[in-house]
């Protein structure tokens, strides 16, 4: 099972080491990282499990936030209800050798920034990134899919991409105005 000591720490070599592609078929250790990748996610946002096993929640993991240099992310995000309560996955996936095949020009940002595991720090900024995105991906057996994102969900894939080739979320921020978007960038 992945837990927080499992995950490096910015200044960690991997976080800035470009990710290497993964061969197909998958071995059974690669195969079985992307499900423990998945299942620490579904954990980290489970309040019994995390506070049982210390965990930060996240919704995004890369291999390269544990020290493996493999184009492998895993994804969950939950769909809530209207009194907020979660009700399914809007994405849960394990992705290999994932990559943008085409991006919007219009830009999103969270307004209150974005957080990462291997930061355990406050990083205050916008991080501009495409609306829209199509993703390219390969699963478990190697199969080929294409995905469209947009906002939220396109911000966490592009977020986890970024990792595999090497860049922080802090790259995007604009050091001298943190918090002002351009013209382009709209506000989630």
């Amino acid at each position: 099972m992945i837990t927080m000591k499992d995950i490096v720490e910015e200044g960690h070599p991997s976080l800035r080491t470009p990710a290497e592609a993964v061969k197909f078929p998958l071995d059974e250790e690669t195969r079985q990282l992307g499900k423990e990748m998945l299942q620490f996610l579904i954990n980290s946002q489970d309040d019994e499990l995390a506070e049982k096993y210390g965990l930060r929640p996240g919704v995004g993991l890369a291999a390269t936030q544990l020290n493996i240099n493999k184009q492998i992310f895993a994804v969950h995000v939950m769909d809530y209800d209207e009194e907020g309560y979660e009700t399914e996955p809007i994405i849960s996936e394990v992705m290999f050798n994932p990559r943008i095949k085409s991006h919007s020009v219009q830009q999103v940002a969270l307004k209150e920034g974005e957080g990462c595991l291997s930061v355990n720090r406050e990083v205050p900024g916008l991080v501009p990134r495409p609306k829209r995105i199509r993703l390219e991906y390969q699963d478990f057996e190697g199969n080929t899919y294409e995905m469209k994102l947009t906002d939220y969900l396109a911000v966490v894939t592009q977020h986890e991409l970024d990792h595999l080739k090497g860049i922080m979320f802090y790259d995007h921020i604009n050091a001298e105005h943190p918090w002002t978007p351009d013209k382009n960038t709209k506000l989630l």
